[in-house]
Formats: C-alpha cells, sequence, structure tokens
C-alpha cells in the first residue's frame, strides 16, 4: 500500500514520535488482511489460552514449582497472598499481551508478556487511525482502548488513589505507561506519573513514597517484577500496603518457564508448543532466557546445531526453555508474529509485528491491519 502523506507528523499528533528511532519501526508501507474467520481464530486462541494459564497459575503455586520458574523466594508470599486476594479471585490484572504463531493450522502460542507489554499505543491507537483513513468502513481485530478504558472503571474500586503510573525515563515505556495512565484518566481515576528511580520508601511508615512523600496506595509499574525483587528496594515488597498493577501473580506467566507448565498439564493442545526445561531430543527448537527480553538470548536450533540468534544479554542466570519451534513461512520474505491483546482477562484486539529473520527483536517493525 501507499503510505498516507505526511504520515510521520500524523504519528507525531497522536503522541508517537518513535515512528523511525534507527529505521523504519511503524511500517504501512503494507498492511495484513485477515479473513473473518482468521480474525475469530485468534480471539478463540487467546481466550482460550489465558483460560489454561490460569490453571497453569494454580498448578505453580500448589506444587510450588517456584524455582524451576526462575522465581526467587522473596517473591513467593507476595506471588500467593495476590493469587488469593478478593475471596480466591485474584489481585486485579489490567492487561497484558500474547506472541502468536500463525501458518498452518492453530494459532501457537510463543510467550505471554504478563507483566509490562509494550507497543501499546501502535496496536490501540494508531494503527485504528491508519484504518479509518485508508480503508473507511472496514474492520479491524481491536478494541483495546475502549476496553482499557472500561476496564480501569471496573479496577477502580479495588485501586485505592491516587493512582501512580511509573516507568524507566525510556521512550517507549514512557509513551506506554502515559497511554495507560490517560486510559486511567478517562476512566474518572486521579493518576499521578513517578518515574522508576523516583520511587521511595518511607520506613517509618513502611510504605512506598514519591517525590512529594506522599503514600503511593496503588501503582501500575511498566518495570518488571523479577527486577524490582533484584533492587535494594525489592526487600521491602512484601511488607508494603500498595496494590500493584500488574499483581504480583502475573510473575509466574510473565516468564517463559510457563510455557514448560503449560506443555506439561496440556500436551498436545492446539494451541501450544512442545517446551520442557531441556532440549528432550527434539531437533527443531528454540531456547529461550526465562526472563529474556525483545528477542535477546534466543538461539534456533537444528539438528542441535544453531542456526540463528546466540546473542549473549544478562537474561540467562535464571536458566532456559525449550521449546519447538512453529512451522512458518515468511510472507514475501518477512516474519510476522501477532501480538494478541488481553484486557482484564478477554481478548480484546492485535498488533502484527514482522521481522527479516524469524527472531522478533527490537528492529522488528510494527505493521497494520485490517479485515477482508
Amino acid at each position: 500500500m501507499a503510505p498516507r502523506p505526511g504520515w510521520q507528523a500524523r504519528l507525531e499528533g497522536d503522541g508517537f514520535p518513535i515512528h523511525t528511532p534507527d529505521g523504519p519501526y511503524w511500517d504501512e508501507s503494507a498492511c495484513y488482511e485477515l479473513e473473518p474467520a482468521e480474525a475469530d481464530a485468534l480471539e478463540a486462541a487467546t481466550n482460550e489460552l489465558h483460560a489454561r494459564c490460569l490453571e497453569a497459575v494454580e498448578h505453580v503455586i500448589g506444587e510450588r514449582l517456584y524455582p524451576k520458574l526462575g522465581i526467587p523466594e522473596l517473591a513467593v508470599p507476595l506471588i500467593e497472598r495476590s493469587w488469593n486476594a478478593l475471596d480466591g479471585q485474584g489481585a486485579p490484572s489490567i492487561y497484558g499481551r500474547m506472541d502468536l504463531a500463525v501458518g498452518e493450522g492453530p494459532p501457537k502460542l510463543l510467550e505471554y508478556n504478563a507483566d509490562t507489554p509494550t507497543a501499546l499505543i501502535e496496536a490501540a491507537v494508531l494503527q485504528w487511525r491508519w484504518l479509518e483513513e485508508t480503508s473507511p468502513g472496514a474492520d479491524q481485530l481491536d478494541s483495546i482502548h475502549e476496553r482499557l478504558v472500561a476496564g480501569w472503571k471496573d479496577l477502580a474500586p479495588y485501586l485505592p488513589g491516587p493512582l501512580h503510573f511509573s516507568a524507566l525515563d525510556l521512550p517507549e515505556d514512557v509513551l506506554t505507561a502515559s497511554y495507560l495512565q490517560d486510559t486511567a484518566a478517562q476512566a474518572g481515576l486521579e493518576t499521578r506519573f513517578i518515574e522508576v528511580r523516583d520511587l521511595g520508601w518511607d520506613a517509618r511508615r513502611r510504605t512506598f513514597v514519591d517525590l512529594e512523600g506522599a503514600p503511593i496506595a496503588s501503582l501500575f509499574k511498566l518495570y518488571p517484577w523479577e527486577w524490582l525483587f533484584a533492587e535494594p528496594f525489592g526487600a521491602h515488597l512484601p511488607e508494603a500496603a500498595t496494590t500493584f498493577v500488574e499483581p504480583p501473580w502475573k510473575m509466574i506467566l510473565s516468564g517463559k518457564g510457563i510455557l514448560a507448565v503449560l506443555w506439561e498439564l496440556f500436551p498436545d493442545h492446539p494451541n501450544l508448543l512442545p517446551a520442557f526445561f531441556e532440549p528432550h531430543g527434539m531437533d527443531r527448537y528454540a531456547r529461550k532466557a526465562l526472563y529474556g527480553r525483545e528477542g535477546a538470548e534466543v538461539t534456533l536450533f537444528e539438528g542441535g546445531r544453531a542456526v540463528a540468534g546466540g546473542e549473549r544479554a544478562a537474561f540467562s542466570r535464571e536458566g532456559f526453555v525449550y521449546q519447538a519451534r512453529a512451522r512458518l513461512e515468511p510472507h514475501d520474505g518477512k516474519w510476522p508474529v501477532v501480538g494478541s491483546w488481553l484486557v482484564q482477562g478477554e481478548a480484546a484486539g492485535i498488533g502484527i509485528r514482522e521481522g527479516d529473520g524469524p527472531i522478533t527483536d527490537d528492529r522488528s517493525r510494527f505493521v497494520p491491519h485490517r479485515i477482508r
């Protein structure tokens, strides 16, 4: 497709200046077109997988599989308290993103970004504006924005105000957290923003505080749980009265070890790929760091030999999971992965990223979609 004239200015007007950081990240020179049945299959697979994930969380807690998942002992009381909150319904969650492989057969789960997923504003806002301007009257698998606003309204009774939003001072993180803050404000919540490094601890009151010394009663943190527990302040997490979004139990799902747990519980599930904590005799598989990010420390193997990836980063200290490779074919030389978003645990829309190789990383482009 021909990109819209002045598309860069249009994205910047929507509050997205990072469309071309080191190359074309936002790419509207093409789009993906789905059949209605394909869109329905993605939505159904997402809801089915999340339901199985909740069963897997229950299994991990019941069998105390935390060491296998690289979860520190310090985190366990907080995880279990949050899972058993609200009369066993679990502390509330607002969002998550499943990365799905699409090709032959049903969609397959590659991983669940359950704690700090990004690429949100692209899926929720930017591609919808693109659709309205390029394909008026067409549809899109995308109700993310409306669902987020409605979701914050549902969560408001459980979040003592004001609700603080926090992220590192990195463009993508600040954009994502600020967008979520805006959706919460649209839902009527009182919100404030604080940079992660500015979070404080008041030892006398035993509470986290902001720069004004005000207690932080509720906190959305775009900062991974495994990083929080590794910080000096991590020792205070179990005793703080703060309500966190995403809740601590999401740490079980955000690590890739959950892939092996899911396969153990639901072998041959149509939406799962075989996954183990060892290569398990597989011929074609991906080795993934339990808490790797943006494709770092993903290595693809064929016949016991590494054929792609293998970059070293700081993510391998907790160990690896080994997942059979999905049978994917490139589209016009590009390798797409569908990011399927959940709001309050239900499928809400998708965003598609594509790369020049089979490993999705921080150079992979966001490409919009429409439904035929």
